[in-house]
């Protein structure tokens, strides 16, 4: 039986169009071209092979995907090519990196994942990528679990409902009492802690964060942010969503030209289990669902930052997780 997909309490965006979200999945043992094929075969669409391990599906029912290996010298980069799309290198040069561009992504798939990235659909459409899901697997596509070398990932990119302070504050406070349990009941791959990859935030930030007194406004919340994150290698990464609202204020900051700004929250997910027949985007989604529902109770949410807050100056947070996890029990059945 397919785990339905949960709604957030606001479904709108700031202009009051339906709330979308971007997914982006990391994988292993299947090409580019394949993956293609499996998307035009579920949604429609042309599929065009932009190199050998690069291809994007377009105009499918549901938008243009991109599916891609995930190693940028694998690929031809724009920034070698002039405004006339010729080559700004020497001719041999240009010549023997065109050569080598199959071979290092034929080496570089080995250990480093494809990766899909499915359009912005409307919250309410999710359920449509799950058939991806199970496409992919049936493949034989592997995720995580498959081997010691995969750190691969799950990505939910969903719009935001408003760019009031409050609002995105409210967000990270809840992400931030939740992370402890989030992370236990995603069971953090070893692999992934081995690698370091997608670090939680500074304790110490949290912990200032959640208090029921902090409330700056939007660019103070911005600055604070990014003088205690000077990283996009975050849980939950915010610098898309500040680089969409404050572009100057972000870029005067960070120097980091993989920044898109974007106007999503942007939830990165230490796992991508494809070799569980039992996982689907559901169970993932459904977790952030709940970081929602908590940020949207101000009430709970103060008397949880207060609880966290006084906590990680005690004692620091063990036992954090399952206290946490009762709040959210309770949430639930008061809903």
């Amino acid at each position: 039986m397919t785990m339905p997909f949960r709604t957030p309490p606001r479904l709108t965006n700031p202009d009051g169009a339906p709330r979308r979200v971007g997914v982006e999945l990391e994988f292993a043992n299947l090409d580019a071209p394949t993956t293609a094929a499996l998307v035009r075969e579920l949604y429609g669409g042309t599929v065009e092979v932009e190199d050998p391990h690069r291809c994007a599906v377009r105009g499918t029912r549901l938008g243009d995907f991109a599916v891609e290996l995930d190693m940028r010298a694998a690929h031809p980069d724009k920034k070698e090519v002039d405004a006339n799309g010729e080559s700004v290198l020497p001719g041999r040069l240009d010549q023997l990196r065109d050569s080598l561009r199959p071979l290092l992504g034929s080496i570089g798939s080995l250990v480093m994942p494809f990766e899909i990235a499915a359009p912005p659909v409307p919250i309410g459409q999710l359920a449509e990528l799950e058939p991806l899901i199970a496409g992919l697997r049936a493949r034989g596509a592997e995720g995580t679990d498959a081997s010691p070398l995969f750190a691969f990932g799950l990505h939910f990119n969903p719009e935001v409902a408003s760019f009031d302070a409050d609002y995105l504050l409210d967000h990270l406070k809840s992400f931030l009492v939740l992370a402890p349990w989030l992370r236990n009941e995603i069971r953090v791959d070893p692999t992934r802690r081995l690698s370091g990859f997608i670090a939680a935030f500074p304790v110490e930030y949290a912990a200032k964060v959640v208090d029921p007194a902090y409330r700056p406004d939007r660019r103070t919340l911005i600055a604070d942010y990014l003088e205690a994150n000077p990283s996009r290698n975050r849980e939950l990464d915010l610098f898309p969503l500040f680089a969409h609202i404050d572009r100057e204020i972000l870029f005067a900051k960070v120097k980091d030209p993989h920044v898109r700004p974007r106007p999503t929250f942007h939830y990165r997910l230490p796992n991508a289990r494809l070799g569980d027949p039992g996982w689907s985007l559901a169970e993932d989604w459904n977790r952030w669902v709940m970081v929602e529902e908590l940020a949207a109770d101000r009430e709970r949410l103060d008397r949880l930052g207060a609880a966290y807050r006084d906590l990680a100056a005690r004692r620091g947070l063990d036992g954090w997780a399952d206290e946490a996890g009762r709040e959210l029990a309770q949430l639930r059945r008061a809903g």
